[in-house]
């Protein structure tokens, strides 16, 4: 047994191994069964998932509180888009499909049990497609929408074909997901729900572990356990040793590292980061393949492109093949997103929402000797209340700060404002931070911060990121009225006793 912090449940030895998924007595992708509804078809995984059947020549509906692209671009392929929670969708009693995001008391899950429908949630409905072809599953709490596309776009250009889903959005592939005439499925697997032990892949990839979830888990015992029982259905691991927590807790099979862990098969070594691009020497059990060169930048992107090659030579890639793959491979959307540049700031969306993720994303954005700015969007109350004091140590590498207010995501939110207390922490460590108590006011208060040569991230799972087009037109007008004056020492209208009321924002300093 392996004691953990505080001295209690500590986490039990990985099991030993047992890949064979178990025997079920009724399959969702029965083709007797060809009527699919999905409830709440505008998320990213369920989007995903409604692509891959609409492709096959499935019936498929579904519905959700409002379009988006990724309904729009299932509509072009026939998908019947219903807006709201009606039991318009439940006519022909197709199989019902839902995901963790949506509760027993929605009506049409709660009138579909009631007829006696079939219904699944979205992971059934994955594990279906895993047991149909083999797979690779790519899970963690960071870096699984990267390392999947890495992954896919790597197959797609050794000519294999693949089947991807994926967390996020490819232009390489106009979406979340493809169907490929390939025998492999790629896909990203979602820890957040617990639902990864669902799936038994050929290749189990796993990135990291963090506790990032605590609506469901209570502690990160839980989580570990959650992705040691991944692991054992996997029937070949491969895992980032760099990560205290799969090193000590997993049994690893194929091991990756940046840091020269000695159990580690493939390394990156001699790695150097630059602007506008990061390099190293791949090294594959003691033996030099070659010189990587990737568009991505960061440490956190070269570990996640170690994970493909990892995958890529297990399935029997040359290297020269994956090399050229992820020399082109320019990132997935919401990943570092360069959205545009106006006046020389250029403006950034990413998805970072995890104290880790920032920290990464922000090292990554200092390679380019820019002044930086960072606009956080909590996400999820009881990740911040869990996570809080991570929070505020986490933005180091900005210059400047700006946080609004917490996403909730369906969550109650507490008493107080949750975002301001973190601003007020935040400015104990850092001495220029802001918070904006109104994020429709995000567009008025930024551009009187921003400066020529600036990177503005938003950095976010919410909806932050739908501010951005409005913070770059508000900037291009403020450029046309007068020029910025030059950021020197305090922020603009900081007050002497480090914060200070200003319409819909507080300015806060240390």
């Amino acid at each position: 047994m392996v004691e953990t912090v505080g001295g209690k449940d500590a986490v039990a030895p990985a099991p030993a191994r047992s890949p064979s998924p178990p025997a079920k007595n009724l399959d969702p992708l029965n083709p007797l069964l060809p009527a699919y509804h999905f409830v709440g078809i505008g998320g990213v995984g369920m989007s995903a998932l409604a692509y891959i059947l609409a492709k096959q020549g499935f019936r498929v509906s579904g519905s959700d509180i409002a379009a988006n692209g990724r309904t729009r671009r299932l509509e072009a392929l026939g998908v019947r888009f219903i807006q709201g929670h009606t039991l318009e969708g439940l006519a022909g009693d197709p199989q019902v499909v839902y995901s963790s995001a949506i509760r027993p008391t929605n009506p049409e899950l709660a009138a579909a049990l009631d007829k006696g429908l079939k219904v699944w949630h979205r992971a059934d409905l994955l594990a279906a497609l895993f047991n149909h072809r083999p797979s690779i599953g790519v899970a963690g709490t960071h870096g699984k929408t990267t390392t999947s596309s890495m992954i896919g776009y790597m197959l797609l250009a050794a000519g294999w074909d693949p089947t991807l889903i994926i967390g996020g959005e490819m232009d390489a592939w106009d979406g979340n997901a493809r169907l490929g005439q390939g025998e492999y499925l790629v896909a990203e697997v979602d820890e957040s729900d617990g639902s990864l032990v669902r799936l038994y892949p050929q290749i189990g990839v796993i990135t990291n572990i963090e506790l990032d979830h605590p609506d469901h888990y209570a502690n990160l015992e839980q989580v570990i356990r959650a992705f040691q029982q991944y692991g054992q259905q996997s029937q070949t691991l491969v895992a980032c040793l760099d990560c205290p927590n799969v090193a000590t807790h997993l049994k690893v099979d194929i091991g990756y590292s940046l840091a020269g862990h000695p159990q580690a098969q493939y390394q990156a070594r001699q790695i150097l980061y630059t602007a506008d691009c990061t390099s190293a020497e791949i090294w594959e059990r003691g033996s030099l393949l070659g010189q990587l060169r990737l568009q991505v930048l960061g440490s956190h992107n070269l570990s996640n492109a170690l994970a493909a090659v990892a995958v890529g030579r297990q399935l029997g890639l040359e290297f020269a093949v994956i090399a050229s793959a992820l020399a082109e491979f320019r990132g997935v959307q919401r990943r570092f997103e360069v959205k545009g540049e106006v006046g020389g700031v250029t403006f950034i969306d990413d998805y970072a929402h995890h104290p880790s993720e920032i920290r990464a994303t922000l090292r990554a954005a200092r390679l380019q000797q820019r002044r930086v700015v960072a606009v956080f969007q909590p996400h999820r109350h009881s990740r911040l209340a869990k996570l809080f004091q991570d929070f505020a140590c986490c933005f180091a590498d900005a210059q400047v700060v700006v946080i609004v207010p917490t996403y909730g995501a369906g969550e109650a939110a507490p008493e107080g404002s949750d975002s301001l207390r973190l601003a007020v922490s935040v400015a104990e460590h850092h001495p220029h931070v802001r918070y904006v108590s109104s994020l429709p006011q995000l567009p008025q208060v930024l551009p009187s911060i921003l400066q020529p040569g600036d990177l503005a991230i938003f950095l976010g799972a919410g909806d932050l990121n739908q501010q951005i087009a409005a913070t770059m037109r508000a900037y291009a007008a403020r450029l046309g009225e007068q020029p910025l004056a030059n950021f020197e020492g305090k922020l603009p209208g900081q007050a002497e006793d480090g914060i200070r009321e200003m319409g819909a924002s507080e300015v806060l300093a240390s």
